[in-house]
């Protein structure tokens, strides 16, 4: 009987998106008869584990990546934590030669996780930023992460190659040192018609302090929110927690099925506009309003080309009020989703 090849899958801990938007590469490679292990670190290791307990799984070192209250001093503080970024990817690439070594792999696939990779195997790198906005120095955080993209075999962008596509600039620039593949857009989510159960899903994610403070202010403002609403901290524990504040259903996580079935069965969702995030709605046909986090320049763009779109309207954290979203009746939401990807050739890499 043939071996099994054995694929090394790792996702980065920055918020839950990139766990999330690996299901469905976990779930081909299964298929596919191939052997998967997991590496990731912190949360989004344990969402891994929660959603595939009969996988191997193995932690790699934290970027513990954390976000300033203030959004101006966001990118210094990226900037004044880059020593520390360089000696985890260093023990990153370690810990990776060392799962080589031990587990045998066959491939390798990353979602951002810039370590992950090896000269012995087909590496892959998945992300949706082959252009990384800073502000005046976005030339300059753009070449570093081609300098790391070039280390792998290939880039998988997760989005549409022509106009009509989820990521905008992010995703569509040439990069003629790396072989390039838009496999449409990553959702684990499927479609289901459904009689609205809750007027507003809130779905939270994110690094600290920035989620905690969005929860802090969505649960004040929705004080005055006469629809039915369902809350979803974003936050991974080991047991899954229900408490009801009069009108709002709070839960600190949801997973797979039972968050597919709330959005499903949401008329609207109130959340971030993390591209992951962008993905799942799309796939599902919502409406949404997002409120960027503050300073992530990313999702303020992703934000704000969607509302010039009149897809869906965004705005700042600071003057996000409940009233604002009455401006949802004039957006179209995501309707147009092509509900396709092109994942079942890639595999032939490994």
């Amino acid at each position: 009987m043939k071996e099994k090849k054995r694929i090394l899958v790792a996702a980065l801990h920055w918020g839950l998106g990139h766990a999330t938007r690996c299901i469905p590469i976990i779930q081909l490679l299964l298929k596919n008869n191939f052997e998967v292990i997991l590496a990731s670190d912190g949360a989004a290791l344990l969402l891994l584990q929660k959603e595939f307990p009969e996988l191997e799984s193995i932690q790699l070192p934290s970027y513990n990546i954390s976000y300033s209250k203030h959004p101006k001093f966001l990118k210094w503080k990226l900037l004044l934590e880059a020593p520390k970024f360089f000696r985890t990817l260093k023990a990153e690439e370690k810990a990776t030669a060392a799962i080589m070594e031990s587990h045998k792999v066959d491939g390798i696939i990353s979602d951002n996780r810039f370590g992950v990779y090896s000269d012995k195997v087909p590496s892959v790198f998945i992300t949706h930023q082959l252009q990384v906005l800073s502000g005046n120095t976005t030339w300059l955080s753009t070449k570093m992460h081609q300098m790391i993209l070039k280390k792998f075999t290939e880039c998988w962008v997760p989005d549409y190659q022509g106009s009509s596509n989820l990521s905008g600039k992010l995703g569509h620039v040439e990069l003629p040192e790396t072989p390039i593949k838009y496999i449409g857009p990553l959702s684990r989510f499927s479609k289901k018609e459904k009689e609205p159960l809750y007027d507003v899903l809130v779905l939270l994610s994110g690094p600290e302090p920035q989620r905690s403070l969005l929860e802090e202010k969505l649960l004040v403002e929705l004080k005055n929110f006469s629809g039915k609403t369902l809350f979803v901290r974003g936050v991974l524990e080991k047991k899954q927690t229900i408490t009801q504040k009069e009108h709002i259903r709070i839960y600190n996580f949801m997973h797979g099925q039972e968050l597919e079935e709330s959005i499903n069965a949401s008329a609207l969702v109130l959340s971030r506009s993390g591209y992951t995030t962008i993905m799942d709605l799309a796939k599902l046909e919502k409406k949404a309003f997002f409120i960027p986090t503050p300073g992530q320049m990313e999702q303020e763009y992703l934000a704000k080309r969607l509302d010039a779109l009149g897809i869906i309207p965004f705005c700042t954290q600071n003057a996000f009020r409940v009233t604002q979203l009455e401006r949802v009746r004039d957006y179209t939401g995501f309707t147009d989703y092509k509900n396709a990807n092109n994942l079942e050739g890639l595999l032939s890499l490994f």
